[in-house]
């Protein structure tokens, strides 16, 4: 089996430093909702870890928040995708836990759901933390461009062994390859 982890907010759909706030806000990144089809479709399990501290910070509450996981689970349907399970850290980030990136916390909850290691299981991701998650829960840590990806790319962190995708659409063709 295989399983594939990504972060929602940059990889899945379009970020905003406003936070995405509401499902009218949610706009998929182009092609990642027919990339999260293919890995269905393919067999893999797709996981969602995000952090959500639009929440913590009273910008949405968990009912908004079931709204946009509601609009995205719809869009995959839609095209024969899905995904698993969604993790996420709601906290605010100055009252951060083990379950918020950069700290491994949600993706060591989806290998102890799956009763499986980390090892070679791609976690892709557009920012620094997401890479540091990744790499702390022994994961495979994949950066792609969309989102804040130029940015994290461009900030001069040490992404030695990271593969650089231009979006997901691009790491789920070349990972299905």
């Amino acid at each position: 089996m295989k399983l594939v982890i990504l972060d929602r907010d940059g990889v899945i759909n379009e970020d905003s430093d406003d936070y995405i706030k509401s499902a009218d806000e949610w706009v998929p990144v182009p092609g990642s909702v027919e990339a999260i089809a293919r890995l269905s479709q393919a067999g893999c399990k797709v996981f969602v870890a995000s952090n959500q501290a639009g929440i913590g910070r009273g910008l949405f509450d968990y009912d908004a928040f079931a709204g946009i996981q509601s609009r995205m689970l719809q869009k995959l349907t839609e095209l024969g995708g899905q995904v698993c399970a969604t993790v996420f850290a709601p906290e605010h980030p100055d009252h951060a836990t083990e379950m918020r990136k950069p700290n491994p916390g949600m993706l060591r909850d989806i290998a102890r759901r799956m009763q499986m290691s980390l090892d070679d299981v791609p976690f892709v991701g557009d920012s620094w933390s997401d890479i540091q998650a990744a790499r702390a829960a022994g994961a495979s840590p994949v950066l792609v461009r969309s989102g804040k990806g130029r940015q994290t790319e461009s900030a001069g962190h040490d992404l030695t062994g990271v593969p650089v995708y231009d979006d997901l659409a691009a790491f789920v063709s070349d990972w299905l390859s």
